[in-house]
């Protein structure tokens, strides 16, 4: 009977090890979006995000090494030592792109199945921490690996008399291959650490918000929609979407004065130094919100008119942006107010409008 008891005590003992030993660490998968990497080594996050999901997998290699398969919404973690570091997501024919890894950080790279397209095509690029950080929190876990660093090499052959002469024969086979893709795609991954200075330049309609019933002590009467209207910015852009700039804005409307009856002409320059910020959408696809803040001036020619006043000015943007490359088509709608004159004859010269335009990145 004793060694029964004795027996059923140890086959518990060796039970609770087998579940308690086994089961999966749960936790460290839950958090493996928060990982750092370990002390001298570098962490690499790919990880997947559509807007318009594709159903297909697509395989990920980290220095030659497969990792997994990505679906939409999933993610996998390399861990390498610094220095150059090749990714690919796909099958060898796939583009590899490269980049140059440092001790004790943690790159992210986002990957994107294009819609609609046979055989599956790829989007990849390098995104700032605070853009991924969220995104892996709400994406599933495939895996982790450690890989070694470096361009990927052949594996080294069986021992032969002359296994100097093999193993130089065997490197420029694998080289070749992959080194011209990822010296095309090292700028391109690099460059989402850059920030980015834009031109735009724009026209469209306007519309005065205030007919201005007296100018300058006379009764006047406006012609509200403006002809030309001209805007001209150039602003700084970071990776993160904030972007700020200068922006001169003209438009030109035409007015009755009387007495005696006759015709003038207001032309209004704005100089405006605006904040923005462009919400990353898609990769072609940027909607914006921003203000201003700057001086009109407003200048009167014509008829029983003549002279000039100026005065604060500050307007509220919102737009959107379809970018292509370096040059993107730029629309936005702007309510600007502002007062010319002095306190005691003061003009209301804002308004709002539609502007169309183009920009382009340097």
């Amino acid at each position: 009977m004793n060694q029964l008891r004795a027996c059923l005590a140890v086959s518990g003992v060796f039970l609770l090890a087998a579940l308690f030993g086994t089961a999966p660490p749960v936790h460290a998968q839950q958090d493996a979006w928060r990982a750092t990497p370990p002390a001298g080594k570098t962490l690499m996050f790919v990880f997947r995000s559509e807007r318009e999901a594709v159903a297909a997998r697509v395989p990920v290699f980290v220095n030659s090494v497969r990792l997994g398969e990505l679906a939409n919404g999933s993610f996998v973690i390399a861990t390498v030592n610094p220095g150059r570091v090749l990714l690919r997501v796909g099958e060898q024919t796939a583009p590899t792109y490269a980049f140059d890894a440092a001790a004790n950080q943690s790159y992210f790279a986002r990957v994107a199945a294009l819609a609609g397209v046979q055989p599956v095509r790829t989007e990849v690029r390098l995104v700032r921490e605070a853009e991924a950080r969220p995104v892996l929190a709400q994406s599933r876990f495939l895996g982790a690996a450690t890989v070694a660093a470096g361009a990927p090499q052949a594996p080294a052959p069986a021992p032969r008399p002359q296994p100097p002469e093999a193993a130089v024969a065997a490197a420029p086979r694998v080289e070749p291959a992959a080194r011209p893709a990822a010296r095309e795609t090292v700028s391109s991954a690099e460059s989402g650490d850059e920030s980015e200075v834009a031109l735009i330049v724009s026209g469209g309609t306007f519309k005065m918000a205030n007919d201005n019933p007296t100018v300058a002590g006379l009764s006047s009467i406006f012609d509200k929609t403006s002809s030309p209207v001209v805007s001209v910015e150039a602003e700084w852009r970071s990776k993160a979407g904030f972007a700020v700039g200068g922006e001169a804005f003209y438009y030109k409307n035409d007015l009755a004065t009387a007495p005696p009856p006759a015709l003038s002409k207001q032309q209004v320059l704005a100089f405006m130094v605006n904040g923005k910020y462009y919400l990353h959408a898609a990769d072609w696809f940027y909607p914006f919100v921003g203000a201003g803040i700057g001086f009109a001036d407003a200048v009167y020619s014509g008829g029983n008119l003549k002279g000039s006043g100026g005065g604060l000015a500050y307007q509220g943007l919102a737009g959107m942006e379809f970018r292509f490359g370096p040059v993107g088509l730029h629309l936005q709608y702007k309510y600007l107010a502002a007062t010319a004159g002095k306190e005691d004859k003061k003009v209301k010269v804002g308004g709002g409008g539609v502007l169309a335009g183009v920009s382009f990145l340097f």
